[in-house]
């Protein structure tokens, strides 16, 4: 069993940003019994963000009910949030104020029920030193037990480097799919070996485009989803990027499971090769049937990753994972 923090958690995660990040979110009924299912089939690593919806429901109101209504869960499972945003500027911003602002917000909206086990800034912040945020952070917060520890978001190899100089990382979260293997060649996957940090893989269905069940731009139905402008799935792009969608599915088919299994799956997978740590998938899902299909855990063989392997080789992407103005790799 992988371990996030000292404690042992499913080999796949969960992520909570579809419960309350849409324009017309689901019942909150209906997000229960997909967390329990979850939580039941062994993925007790679950992820969120204080700015995956407005304040009045957001991950941590929603986490903040559930353990209200199910107090029984909250030491089984460990959290992990995503904060940081300036809500003035909408920009991510490390200053102390900024900092203490949304630690205190995200610790209030959980009023008691669950301590906080991880935190994660969305994105680095360049104009605050890392040394600072984290003195801060770990003076206020972890000393003083309102707080477990520390989770980089969406960094690059050198910010993995100078984190673990001031703090102890205990996770590194960032995008790993069949259509966004960066990690794997840009040094981060070899940092988070190096100082043996695991790694949350978020989107390894590549927001869903992987399980097969969009056929062209216009299935893509989610308002806020279509406002976000995800270039991969623009027209055009979503084209030739069903190519890789076709040859997945043919390989599942072969293995015998969805699509969407076979994308999680390989992610773990790669936890097998050299110099690249524990990965731990978090796909996310609003129905329990969707979480049961996504926590099944499949095992791939040398022969099935090699022929992966061959598809990826003669693949690439159209479109960048982002628009020009999200802030990557930071």
């Amino acid at each position: 069993m992988p371990s996030i923090h000292g404690k042992e958690v499913g080999p796949i995660g969960f992520g909570l940003m579809g419960f309350t990040w849409r324009a017309t979110p689901c019942t909150q009924e209906q997000a229960f019994e997909t967390m329990r299912t979850a939580l039941k089939n062994g993925s007790n690593f679950w992820n969120g963000g204080e700015f995956y919806g407005p304040p009045e429901y957001n991950s941590l109101v929603l986490l903040e009910r559930y353990f209200e209504k199910y107090p029984e869960d909250a030491d089984k499972v460990i959290i992990s949030i995503k904060g940081g945003l300036n809500n003035e500027t909408h920009q991510i911003d490390a200053s102390p104020e900024n900092t203490r602002r949304t630690l205190d917000s995200c610790i209030a909206q959980l009023k008691g029920r669950k301590k906080l086990d991880l935190f994660e800034f969305g994105r680095r912040d360049p104009k605050v030193p890392l040394e600072e945020t984290f003195k801060l952070i770990q003076e206020e917060y972890i000393n003083t037990g309102k707080l477990g520890g520390i989770s980089l978001s969406e960094v690059r190899a050198e910010t993995i480097h100078e984190a673990a100089k001031y703090t102890k990382v205990a996770a590194v979260e960032v995008e790993l799919s069949l259509f966004s293997t960066d990690i794997l060649e840009n040094g981060v996957a070899a940092a988070c070996a190096q100082y043996d940090i695991p790694i949350v893989a978020y989107s390894p269905i590549g927001r869903g485009m992987l399980t097969g069940a969009l056929k062209s731009p216009d299935d893509v139905k989610d308002a806020v989803f279509k406002a976000f402008g995800f270039p991969r799935f623009q027209p055009g792009n979503f084209e030739a990027n069903l190519r890789l969608v076709e040859q997945v599915a043919e390989i599942a088919k072969a293995k015998d499971c969805t699509p969407a299994q076979l994308a999680i799956n390989w992610t773990r997978a790669v936890s097998r090769r050299p110099g690249v740590p524990t990965i731990i998938p978090i796909p996310g899902a609003t129905t329990v049937e969707r979480v049961n299909e996504n926590t099944r855990v499949i095992d791939l063989t040398d022969d099935e990753l090699a022929r992966i392997d061959t598809v990826l080789a003669a693949f690439t992407p159209a479109g960048g994972r982002y628009h020009d103005a999200v802030p990557v790799n930071t």
